[in-house]
């Protein structure tokens, strides 16, 4: 089992850094998950040092289960973007079918994080 939760961790990490380098390299990409009443060139660099500490973090074995905690809240805190998205007229992600998948998907990251900060 720890040998699973360790692959996990680090494929976890990387898709953590490779969504964080997306946050600065194509910051526009983000900004339809964005609510208009927040700046959305800030809110998807901060986002992408967020995600890009946490995966680093969740890749160093002695902090795994505190990165994984962290994970798994910055995972609950994008929860209500993904239900707003759903709601919307025109969904982010494309289709209101793609928007549930999203959402669904959401619930599996956060399980999965919690997975990883096990001791």
């Amino acid at each position: 089992m720890r040998i699973l939760r360790s692959i996990l961790a680090i494929l976890f990490g990387i898709s953590l850094i490779v969504a964080a380098i997306n946050h600065f390299i194509r910051p526009e990409f983000y900004y339809a998950l964005t609510p208009d009443y927040l700046p959305k060139l800030l809110v998807s660099y901060v986002a992408g040092l967020v995600e890009l500490i946490l995966g680093v973090g969740v890749l160093i074995p002695k902090y795994r289960p505190r990165f994984g905690l962290g994970i798994m809240i910055l995972m609950c805190l994008f929860l209500p973007v993904h239900v707003w998205d759903v709601v919307r007229d025109h969904p982010a992600v494309g289709s209101h079918t793609a928007a549930i998948v999203r959402l669904l998907l959401q619930f599996v990251l956060i399980y999965w994080a919690w997975f990883i900060s096990k001791k």
